[in-house]
């Protein structure tokens, strides 16, 4: 396959304007890396952030955001052995890790210090091609569609972010887990609950996204805006959950969550909105209550949630749209008018 020498991207230029759609070289991929011709990309809430510049670390600067990349490889970095031209692959957020430190030895490599991050620290998949590390790129089945692709795009972080939540409630198949926020990640979330063989409460503000919630397999749902969330699901589960995972990006869905939760069980947090929560101590404590972060997912998490995909048993719910309408998409994302996922298609 011929290679072009330039390629389109979408460029953040200057932390809270639009990104430019320009031509730049194609970038080379060094040791260890690889060349993925980009079919599509999925629009996450953190390359918003990104182009924002509104997290306290910042991102590079002339940045092509974009950490759900999923394509063809076109060409491979000295040293890559395990993969081939052809093969398909998806770069997550996860760009690469130290591999040597102890968060890496202990199997916690989403905790490496020196970690590098797609579409944050490195360029990602806002663009015609894009590099990704050999050793952390998802192995998708080479047999995938376009279409395929386009569907499968959000497993990068979407999937796998929520995948590796729901892992660390530690709720166990026929036990229950809450789902609070049934959007991008929460209706995503609620497949692999039920895949997993978790029994589903889901929480939302919108009646349609709790229909949907239905759909995919909760038992039980609740609207935070208009029902005593609380005591309806701690009735219909006998005590609380086992589990809650929060997609939600609003504090008092956290603050709801530990009171969701029933004795022994665990909170999982991925949503990310500004703020703090409180806890009761007292509460936290006679109940053996845990609370935890979780942030995406280590490669083996990225490639169990590929896999769980790749089966149908979970399918996110995509809007495609072509790469020049990026900023429409951010539009949309921050006036919350986004259903599922957005995804940027390379072929439209």
């Amino acid at each position: 396959m011929s290679i072009p020498k330039t390629m389109k991207a979408a460029v953040s230029k200057e932390y809270g304007k639009p990104l430019v759609i320009e031509e730049v070289p194609v970038p080379k991929p060094g040791k260890n890396e690889i060349l993925v011709k980009i079919e599509a990309c999925g629009v996450c809430h953190t390359d918003l952030h990104a182009c924002d510049g509104d997290w306290p670390v910042k991102p590079k600067a002339n940045l092509i955001p974009g950490h759900e990349g999923v394509g063809r490889i076109v060409e491979l970095g000295e040293g890559v052995t395990h993969l081939k031209v052809g093969d398909v692959v998806g770069i997550p957020w996860l760009y690469s890790a130290c591999g040597h430190c102890e968060h890496c030895f202990g199997g916690w490599e989403t905790l490496c210090e020196s970690q590098e991050n797609g579409g944050y620290s490195v360029n990602g998949g806002f663009a015609e091609y894009a590099v990704g590390a050999a050793d952390y790129v998802g192995i998708l089945d080479k047999n995938l569609s376009h279409q395929d692709l386009v569907n499968i795009a959000p497993i990068l972080c979407a999937g796998v972010t929520v995948y590796k939540g729901l892992k660390m409630t530690e709720a166990r198949p026929g036990e229950w887990v809450t789902i609070s926020g049934i959007g991008g990640l929460g209706h995503v979330a609620v497949q692999y609950a039920k895949a997993m063989g978790l029994r589903i409460a889901a929480v939302d503000v919108a009646d349609d996204k709790l229909e949907l919630a239905k759909k995919y397999g909760a038992e039980v749902v609740a609207n935070a805006k208009t029902e005593n969330v609380v005591e309806k699901i701690r009735n219909a589960t006998d005590g609380g959950t086992h589990g809650v995972l929060v997609t939600a990006v609003s504090p008092k869905a956290f603050e709801q969550a530990v009171a969701l939760t029933r004795r022994g069980g665990t909170v999982a947090m991925n949503g990310l909105p500004p703020g703090e929560f409180p806890i009761s101590i007292f509460n936290m404590i006679l109940n053996g209550i845990t609370v935890r972060g979780s942030i995406v997912g280590t490669r083996l998490d990225l490639q169990e949630a590929i896999n769980f995909a790749q089966t149908g048993r979970v399918k996110a719910h995509v809007t495609a749209t072509k790469l020049e309408n990026v900023n429409e998409v951010f539009d949309k994302m921050r006036k919350g008018q986004i259903d599922g996922r957005m995804v940027l298609d390379m072929a439209q």
